[in-house]
């Protein structure tokens, strides 16, 4: 009996349909797949629109600052050619919202600005066209914005005109799938001269960000108004925000505080499920310091001390011993477990990022490609500014100033995505499924779970069956009497230096309600082995030549990778557990500065760095 070719047909697709259905509908396994790269990118940097920058000689605005993040050669704002290495996924300019735009509108000579007294004065200073006319412009400012008094706040429509351009730019450069905008842009709260800044982050695009003007410390002075105001957003556009505060090192104790801001309250259970409700990341490194861990708080921790910056902030007060324990990230992970207990809520269970905060347009990172965090620092043949200026602590004593010689060249952040997009990023910041670089490229992969085994590492559906069993970075671990096991991954920048190890950080409770931490060597590379105590005291050596400003991967491995179970778990105490990976030394930026510029290396940094990469904690919670 001959069958028709479309009955042929059709039995075939029969067929077919029964020996490929197996335990999905989809034919094609990749759909709905999990996330299966990850992306860096920047989610703080400044441009002209900044007026702490604009004010301070920066002239790209955020057309240049995305040319650049995509791999396209600029020139710099004091006319030195610059290019990244390697473009950028993303890219998050983030411009300070307190008088937005004012250093172009004082260079167009805008009309509605100068219907304005105080804007006639500023614009008339800044034009005078002397060296010191835009320092004593940019003096006239702070004085305004310290005392919280907005010399602009009769002509709003001067920031809402500069938002929409900001945006606008945001829309033109960002190319789904190759490279992703986020728009956004910094609230800027400075208590006494204390950092409590945030960046906000929109998944939206221009259509509802252009529906609001930017809020500033001028309008609010608090973080719980910040998160009424994004409340408001979100209900009235049907869009989403983000907070990511950072530098709690320059916060003097504020940033991880006890009580409330404003009302000076005991942190409440509201309170907690607020903060990580709007504010699920955290800025951990980054130009004014790294924030992960302070050698006064974690004295066992031989890389506690890494680009510490921590003898004040922006006003006169200098920092105190007491203050230390609310500004750093470990400590305040510590914190957090303890609030657990008490509130039912923790306020400090965010992930982690890093990112530039560069001031230049510039979103840079690289060690040897260091173009300074401010305009009037960057790589030029006068190189006193570049280290000898002074960036915090400018109104109080000697003791405790800090110098740009110090200022590091941090940081980028990391995401786990399925797509270069802005949802996609977006949605990976806001479940914390992202790590903090100090400016490497590194791959760092961890998933938590009660039922891995070494072998899964190997297995060709890794990562199918690790979401499938565990949990990634950022997620949660719930009560199981078997201890937790972690599958960790990392591999080199693939034009960066070899890495040295990988350390599992843990913190936990214990029955009386006191927090503890031990840190845990895990892989080591060249051999090295690990002692009863879980560590090697076995450094990994280093390579670098200081004079010539180079360093060789002789030592280190490409890429280390394991299984590694708990051995001190109790299964009645909450824990967090996050991932560090150090890199071999290799010369600092100012080691190669030295060397292009024929200078001495400065007596207060080290010559040399270990870059590493942070990861956002896996949390294990005795409630189930």
């Amino acid at each position: 009996m001959k069958i028709s070719k479309l009955a042929a047909l059709v039995c075939l697709g029969c067929m077919s349909t029964a020996a490929f259905s197996g335990d999905s509908d989809e034919f094609s396994p990749y759909v709905d797949s999990r996330p299966n790269n990850v992306y860096f990118g920047d989610t703080h940097l400044h441009t002209s629109y900044s007026t702490d920058a604009g004010l301070i000689a920066n002239r790209l605005g955020p057309e240049e600052a995305y040319r650049f993040a995509r791999g396209e050669e600029v020139t710099s704002s004091m006319g030195v050619r610059a290019r990244l290495h390697k473009p950028l996924d993303f890219l998050v300019v983030s411009d300070h919202a307190e008088n937005l735009g004012l250093s172009v509108l004082i260079e167009e000579s805008n009309p509605e600005l100068l219907k304005s007294k105080w804007g006639k004065m500023i614009h008339d200073v800044a034009k005078k066209g002397d060296a010191r006319s835009l320092t004593m412009a940019y003096d006239q400012w702070t004085k305004v914005l310290m005392a919280l008094d907005d010399p602009l706040k009769d002509q709003s429509n001067l920031a809402k005109v500069m938002w929409q351009r900001s945006t606008e730019a945001a829309e033109k450069y960002n190319e789904p799938g190759l490279f992703t905008t986020l728009i956004g842009f910094e609230w800027t709260l400075q208590e006494k001269g204390n950092n409590l800044h945030r960046n906000v982050i929109f998944r939206d695009g221009k259509d509802k960000a252009d529906q609001i003007i930017p809020l500033s410390q001028y309008d609010a002075q608090d973080p719980e108004k910040l998160w009424d105001w994004m409340e408001a957003y979100e209900e009235n556009t049907g869009g989403k925000l983000l907070a990511i505060p950072h530098n709690g090192n320059l916060s003097n104790g504020l940033m991880f505080d006890d009580v409330t801001m404003t009302e000076q309250k005991p942190i409440d259970r509201e309170y907690a499920e607020r903060r990580m409700r709007w504010e699920p990341l955290y800025e951990v490194t980054q130009m004014k310091g790294d924030s992960e861990a302070h050698p006064m708080l974690s004295p066992d921790d031989e890389f506690a001390d890494f680009e510490t910056l921590d003898k004040g902030s922006f006003g006169a007060a200098g920092k105190t011993k007491d203050m230390l324990p609310k500004e750093y990230a470990r400590e305040a992970y510590k914190r957090g477990l303890e609030y657990q207990e008490k509130l039912g809520a923790n306020p400090f269970k965010f992930g982690m990022v890093g990112s530039t905060d560069s001031h230049t347009g510039l979103a840079t990172a690289e060690e040897n490609n260091y173009f300074g965090k401010v305009s009037l620092f960057e790589p030029v043949k006068t190189l006193t500014m570049r280290y000898d200026e002074v960036i915090t602590g400018r109104a109080g004593e000697d003791k405790i100033k800090q110098y740009a010689n110090q200022i590091s060249g941090s940081g980028l952040a990391a995401v786990w995505a399925r797509e270069n997009t802005r949802e996609a990023i977006w949605d990976a910041m806001s479940r914390k499924e992202t790590y903090a670089t100090t400016g490497t490229r590194m791959r760092v992969r961890v998933f938590g779970g009660f039922d891995f085994t070494d072998a899964d590492l190997t297995r060709s559906d890794f990562v199918d069956y690790a979401y499938e069993n565990g949990v990634p970075m950022g997620g949660d671990l719930t009560y199981n009497r078997e201890a937790p096991g972690f599958l960790i991954q990392a591999s080199r920048d693939e034009d960066g230096a070899n890495l040295d190890r990988i350390q599992v950080v843990k913190g936990w409770v214990d029955e009386q309600g006191e927090s503890h931490e031990r840190i845990y060597d895990v892989a080591l590379s060249d051999g090295r082995e690990i002692d009863e105590n879980g560590r090697s005291t076995q450094p990994v050596g280093n390579t670098v030549d200081i004079e010539n400003a180079t360093y060789t991967n002789d030592i280190g491995e490409h890429s280390l990778e394991t299984f590694w179970k708990d051995p001190d778990f109790n299964p009645d105490e909450n824990a967090f557990y996050y991932v560090r990976v150090l890199e071999i030394p290799t010369p600092r930026w100012t080691t190669y500065d030295a060397k292009f510029f024929g200078v001495d290396i400065p007596e207060n940094v080290a010559p040399t760095i270990q870059e590493r990469a942070y990861t956002s904690p896996i949390w294990y919670s005795k409630n189930s």
